[in-house]
This record gives C-alpha cells, sequence and structure tokens, in this order.
C-alpha cells in the first residue's frame, strides 16, 4: 500500500514539473513570436472570434494588408467572391485610351422609345442612351457610369431609373410611372468608362490615398504618427487589430513611446500626385464629371391617372433590391416597400418613441438624424458628454418620456477630427454588449469612409456586424434594426478620387446583398437623395433627412392597416 501511495506521490511531482516547464516554454514563446504570427495573419472565421495573440505593445516590421491576410470558411469564401462578381464592372478591351476617345456627355444623347405611346401610372417608360466619343464617333464598349431620374417640378415628384449596360455603347434605362402629370427624364454622365478604369485601379492599388494618424503621449513628451489598414516600407508598427472582431488596424510605432501610450486617431489627409497627366482630363468638373446627357428629341410624355386605384395603395412587400423603392410626390417620399406616415410635429416624435432607447452607429449621415431629432424635439436635450464637434460620441435625453437618444461613430477606418483611442469603437462590439427588446431601437449606417479600401475590407466589416445582429436578434427578436443605406453628393476632379458616387454604388450593392433576408429594415437614402431635385450634397439638405426620419420612425410606430 506504502508504495503504491509513494509512486503516486512521484507521479504528481513528475506532472507538476512537466507543467512548470510546459508554462515556461509557453511563456518564451509569447515572449518571441516571430514577425508573421504577431502580424495577425488569423482571422475571424464564421465558427465565432478567433483570440489573436496580437496586443498593442507588439510590434513588426512587415508590411501588412489585412483584407489580403483573412482566413475564410468555404462559405465566407463563396459569398465573398459572388459578391465581388456582383459588382464587376465592364471595361474596354483596349488598354490604354486617349482622352479624344472617351466619353463626352455633350456628344452623347438620349432618345425615349415610343415616346408618344399612351401611358398610365404604373407602367414602364424605356429610354436608350447613346454614348459617343469627343470625336462624335459611338463608343462601342460600355463600363460608363449614370444616373437617371423621371420628375415632374410643379408637383416636386421624382423616381429613379434602373440602368442596364448594353456593353457596346447604348444603355436602356426602364423607368416606373409612379404619377400622373407630365414626366421629364433627365439622364447624367457620373463618369466616363475611362474614369471609372482609374478608380478601380486607385481602390485596389492605391488604399493609402487616405492616410490616418494617432497621438501617443507620455508624460510632457507625445510623437504622431502615420496609421492605416494596410501600411508600407519595413518600420515597426503598432498592432491595434480588434481582438473580438479581427478588424486590422496598425500605427506606425513611435520611436520612443510604447505603443499602448496612444491617446488619439486622427483624420491625417489626402495623397496628391495620385493621376497621371492623361487620367486628370478624365476628371474635369463641367466636361466629365456629373454632366447632363441631352435628348435628341422629346424628354418627356404624358402620364395618366390609373383606372380605380391609386398607386400609392399597391401591396407593400420590403426587398432593398426593388427597384425604385419609392417616390417624390409633393416633397414627401412614399415608399413602394413600407407604408409611411408623417411626424410633422414634435409630439407625434415623442409619442412614438417615448420609453424607447435609440442607438445610431456609423457616420455623419446618420448624425444628421441626431442632429435632427434633437433639434425638432423640445424635450429631448442634448446632455453634455464633452465630446468633440461632430465626433462624439453624443447624447439626448428626455426624462418626462423616458427617451434616451445616442449616436456613436464607428471605428477606423473613420475621416474625422480628433477622436479620443478610448472611443474608438466598432459598431459589432457595442451590438454584442446591447440587451435589445422591444422598446431598443438600432439605426446602422456604415459606407462613405471605406470608399478608398478593397471591397474586402468593407465585406469583413459588415460580416462582422451582421454576426452581431443576427446574434442580438437570436436573444432579444422584438429589438428593431434600420440600415440607412448610402447617398450620392457633390463631385469635382478631386472628391471623386476618394468618395465617388461609383464607389459608394458599389459598397451600396455589396451592403444591400448582405443584409438582404435578415430581420432588418431599411431607410432608402440612395434613392431618396438621387430622386430628389436638390443638388447632391454628402449630408443631404433638411426636407431630404426629414423624408428619412419619417421613414425610420415609420419603422418604429408602424401605421395599423
Amino acid at each position: 500500500m506504502w508504495r503504491d501511495s509513494f509512486r503516486l506521490q512521484i507521479f504528481c511531482l513528475f506532472m507538476a514539473v512537466l507543467a512548470i516547464v510546459v508554462l515556461v516554454h509557453n511563456f518564451f514563446q509569447l515572449e518571441h513570436l516571430d514577425d508573421d504570427t504577431v502580424s495577425g495573419s488569423n482571422w475571424v472565421t464564421e465558427n465565432d472570434v478567433q483570440h489573436s495573440l496580437s496586443q498593442t505593445t507588439k510590434t513588426t516590421r512587415k508590411p501588412y494588408c489585412g483584407y489580403k491576410q483573412q482566413i475564410l470558411s468555404k462559405r465566407e469564401q463563396a459569398e465573398q467572391e459572388s459578391l465581388l462578381a456582383a459588382i464587376q464592372w465592364p471595361k474596354p478591351s483596349d488598354g490604354k485610351i486617349a482622352f479624344l476617345q472617351s466619353t463626352d456627355p455633350a456628344h452623347s444623347d438620349f432618345v425615349i422609345v415610343k415616346p408618344r405611346a399612351f401611358f398610365k401610372v404604373g407602367d414602364q417608360l424605356e429610354v436608350l442612351v447613346r454614348m459617343k466619343d469627343f470625336q462624335g464617333k459611338p463608343k462601342q464598349y460600355g463600363g460608363d457610369y449614370l444616373q437617371a431620374r423621371i420628375h415632374s417640378p410643379l408637383l416636386k415628384a421624382g423616381a429613379t431609373g434602373r440602368i442596364v449596360d448594353c456593353r457596346n455603347g447604348l444603355y436602356k434605362v426602364f423607368f416606373t410611372l409612379l404619377w400622373p402629370g407630365e414626366v421629364k427624364v433627365s439622364v447624367s454622365l457620373v463618369h466616363p468608362s475611362e474614369a471609372v478604369q482609374v478608380l478601380l485601379r486607385l481602390r485596389e492599388e492605391r488604399p493609402d490615398r487616405v492616410y490616418f494618424k494617432s497621438s501617443f503621449k507620455s508624460g510632457r513628451y507625445s510623437e504622431t504618427t502615420e496609421c492605416n489598414v494596410c501600411l508600407s516600407g519595413d518600420l515597426p508598427v503598432c498592432n491595434f487589430t480588434d481582438l473580438y472582431t479581427g478588424e486590422p488596424w496598425f500605427c506606425y510605432k513611435p520611436r520612443k513611446l510604447p505603443c499602448a501610450s496612444r491617446i488619439s486617431h486622427a483624420k491625417g489627409g489626402y495623397q496628391k500626385g495620385l493621376l497621371t497627366q492623361e487620367e486628370s482630363l478624365f476628371f474635369q468638373s463641367n466636361v466629365n464629371i456629373k454632366r447632363p446627357i441631352l435628348s435628341s428629341g422629346p424628354d418627356s410624355v404624358i402620364v395618366k391617372p390609373k383606372a380605380f386605384t391609386d398607386s400609392s395603395s399597391m401591396d407593400k412587400a420590403e426587398d432593398p433590391t426593388v427597384s425604385p423603392s419609392g417616390y417624390y410626390y409633393e416633397d414627401q417620399w412614399r415608399s413602394r416597400t413600407h407604408w409611411i406616415h408623417r411626424f410633422n410635429k414634435s409630439d407625434d416624435i415623442t409619442k412614438c418613441l417615448q420609453g424607447k432607447v435609440v442607438h445610431l452607429f456609423g457616420d455623419s449621415t446618420i448624425r444628421q438624424w441626431f442632429e435632427y431629432l434633437t433639434a425638432f424635439v423640445p424635450d429631448l436635450v442634448e446632455f453634455n458628454l464633452g465630446s468633440p464637434k461632430n465626433v462624439g460620441p453624443f447624447m439626448s435625453v428626455d426624462l418626462k418620456h423616458n427617451i434616451l437618444l445616442k449616436f456613436r461613430c464607428h471605428g477606423p477606418p473613420i475621416r474625422f477630427s480628433t477622436v479620443f483611442s478610448s472611443e474608438l469603437h466598432y459598431i459589432a462590439n457595442e451590438l454584442n454588449g446591447i440587451v435589445g427588446g422591444r422598446n431598443t431601437v438600432i439605426a446602422i449606417t456604415i459606407w462613405s469612409h471605406f470608399s478608398t479600401f478593397p471591397v474586402e475590407v468593407y465585406i469583413r466589416r459588415l460580416r462582422n456586424i451582421r454576426r452581431s445582429i443576427i446574434q442580438l436578434l437570436d436573444r432579444s427578436p422584438k429589438t428593431l434594426i434600420i440600415i440607412r443605406t448610402a447617398n450620392v453628393q457633390e463631385l469635382g476632379p478631386e472628391v471623386s478620387l476618394f468618395n465617388s458616387d461609383w464607389y459608394s454604388f458599389q459598397l451600396d450593392s455589396v451592403m444591400r446583398k448582405m443584409f438582404s433576408g435578415i430581420a432588418v429594415h431599411f431607410v432608402d437614402a440612395w434613392e431618396m437623395s438621387l430622386a430628389h431635385y436638390l443638388p447632391h450634397n454628402l449630408h443631404p439638405k433638411e426636407v431630404i433627412v426629414k423624408n428619412q426620419i419619417d421613414a425610420f420612425l415609420s419603422y418604429v410606430c408602424p401605421l395599423q392597416t
């Protein structure tokens, strides 16, 4: 018996020594990880979160591009390939195209197919657009980026059209006629196909064309270094990759300070000299950026009322890909996917939001919702959090009616002025911290700040957000989640290289596909900005924001029909 006891003691002692040896060995490995491991080459997979060993105090000397380093499941890889294929853009068969052979909106024209036909509300109107170059010769290939709408100025009515690229210099535009009266057609060339190819090259080859910076501070000493998703060169970097989502972010390491001393994030600036002299000719204001294409014949049709029924009473079926998703009539947006009622009085909004907690996540375009609601509802008073102007986070409270309204910007890349690094929160992580329930309302928009990066960066961000949304709805099914889409904006030669509508359109198309079939609702800011008569603006004017708010609140407090 004593021998068995002695053997057991020896065995336990051996196991204890072995455990200590293994622990020391593992600790040594952690302290001497090779560069590939520290760079965070293992990313989030479908099976929950991959906890990277990377810490803010680790450094690497290798250049890094997070979107190229992802490890995807077969399902994720298939989805990504499908999304990239869906937004693939036609391009010329020849490589380099001279400026005189590029698309000229002044020489191009459009014709209404069957302009003298009898049209009634609900009918389709077809328009043929014919592209020509600066020498007046017909284009033989597609790839131009167009925007089109129908409108009736006296009625303050407007709607967008569906554009089909025939890939031979011809484009078909299909409009659904949604109101009676004289309806005018407008078509614009946003970018010639040759410019789109330049934008595509910049997106893939120059994700650094907007750069960011962070400040590091310890005592009286401070340093500022450049940051981005991708950093080139062989300088040491700080790895700020998020441990929960795997979202990569890097800054060049300060010379004297540790990575843990970072205190802020900010937009650094825009790279210059991105184009060759020939390429710059494709981006000229009043020449080939958002220029109207005129009709060679009638540019309007007369639409008769639809018999027995009104177009606004058609069946509603929410679908983020329905085109058009709605239209303006008397300056009010009428959705074709859900019923909208008007919140013209502050009391109407207060009654709708009573007892609710509203979370707004995203960029400055959804911050407009926070600003509108806070200004319009007298009892909703902003609580001073000491946040930087236009950056946030912000919070407004109505104690009398138990309403809490919050705004928080999404995590990097974010082109805001200085943000405290402690306030850089990823939407997916924020969603994971929300209990949810019938009195919780969440609205999200995320697009503009991703326009300079390859689409894979955006897909990963949406995949993380989508996963958190599904988990939130699984534990709290009555939580209401609304997605605000992208919107069009004013463009010039420089803005086009960073925030072109073409970039936004591609990202918006990806977002709609990734969130279709999930229990979320959409406010179609894209069509609401494109169909309106006001000039395009990154931050739409109040009349458009008001229509967005009406659409948003109509989900929160739906009409009983």
